[in-house]
């Protein structure tokens, strides 16, 4: 019950803290926070840099708590290393599936990174590729399931 109240209260904290930092840019007036640099600066960027640094903590806290609960339950651990493994064998057979031809734009000329052989336009195929495999898999798991429970009913 500790560590609840313990919890509410830093969630209590970073709401007011974060109103009060929304709050300060409706007291000044739009259009002076976007003609003055300095005012948009002063009022702005404070929760901007706010948001960003509650980004990073829940991207680490989760990260953390999900590491600390799999060297916790070796079983799990086993599970998610062999997805991990499935799914880089999925990209590598997306990345050998995908070409770097030369990418034209609408004109007829050829797009910044998307010459022939570019690394950038081989990983973009690759990322196509990537995509459509998983569609395929999971278009192929939900007809299972579907098939699956039509039988059962």
């Amino acid at each position: 019950m500790k560590s609840n109240k313990f919890l509410n209260i830093i969630i209590a904290a970073i709401a007011i803290i974060g109103g009060i930092l929304f709050i300060r840019i409706f007291m000044e007036d739009a259009e002076a926070i976007e003609t003055d640099v300095e005012l948009g600066n002063s009022v702005v960027s404070p929760l901007i840099y706010y948001s960003q640094y509650l980004f990073y903590a829940a991207v680490v806290i989760t990260i953390g708590l999900s590491m600390w609960s799999l060297l916790r339950n070796p079983e799990n651990l086993k599970k998610t290393l062999l997805g991990l493994g499935v799914l880089a064998v999925l990209l590598a057979v997306a990345y050998f599936m995908a070409d770097s031809n030369v990418v034209y734009n609408a004109a007829g000329s050829i797009e910044p990174g998307g010459e022939e052989g570019s690394a950038i336009n081989h990983w973009v195929g690759t990322g196509i590729w990537y995509s459509v495999i998983l569609g395929i898999i999971a278009g192929g798991f939900f007809i299972w399931d579907l098939i699956k429970g039509l039988i059962k009913s």
